[in-house]
């Protein structure tokens, strides 16, 4: 596994022991940011399951201005810290080691996100207590996207009932990801509001 493009391109990056993390393969994260590369300079990434920190990494080398990563392993966030030394990325990174939930009630009122992705592990509805929380939070505004990996089966009719639309869905051989944005509420004057 190694960062695609920008200013730690080609450098290689490590991923934690064991078979508890799924590293988004390097041709899915290159086709990942080929979708996103003209909207990340000087955004702010969150990186929720993070695993090796490889996506909130190739966020930082191409022009993110900060990334949060998140996850409760200690062998991850290890991990995470690693690469972004590796990388000379560590300065404008924070790592968390801790449950998503826990890290999203911490980050309140500190951050809002322009892009947050999870890769959560797969069946466990962990993508949808964390989007259930985001859904009325100050981490994000109606212009954040929020990107899922998931299964290719995985059903995410649920969303709408949240208050976030699908902006579009990527699939690939075994997986895919989910495009999400905050949907913008009705005021009652016939003009949208803010939310």
């Amino acid at each position: 596994m190694r960062v695609i493009a920008g200013s730690a391109k080609r450098i290689s990056l490590k991923t934690p022991k064991g078979l508890d993390t799924r590293p988004t393969t390097d041709r899915i994260k290159e086709t990942l940011f080929n979708m996103l590369q003209y909207d990340l300079a000087d955004c702010c990434f969150l990186d929720l399951f993070a695993g090796s920190g490889g996506i909130g990494i190739e966020a930082l080398s191409r022009g993110a201005k900060r990334s949060v990563f998140v996850d409760q392993s200690r062998d991850a966030a290890e991990c995470i810290r690693e690469n972004l030394q590796t990388t000379r990325l560590s300065g404008q990174a924070e790592v968390m080691q801790c449950d998503v939930l826990t890290a999203l009630r911490r980050l309140e009122g500190n951050y809002c996100f322009d892009y947050i992705f999870m890769d959560p592990p797969y069946g466990m509805l962990l993508e949808k207590k964390a989007l259930a929380y985001l859904a009325d939070s100050g981490l994000i505004r109606r212009e954040s996207m929020l990107i899922v990996e998931a299964r290719l089966e995985e059903d995410f009719s649920y969303l709408e009932s949240m208050g976030f639309l699908m902006e579009k869905e990527k699939a690939y051989k075994s997986n895919k990801h989910i495009f999400i944005y905050r949907e913008r509420k009705n005021d009652g004057s016939g003009l949208s509001g803010e939310f």
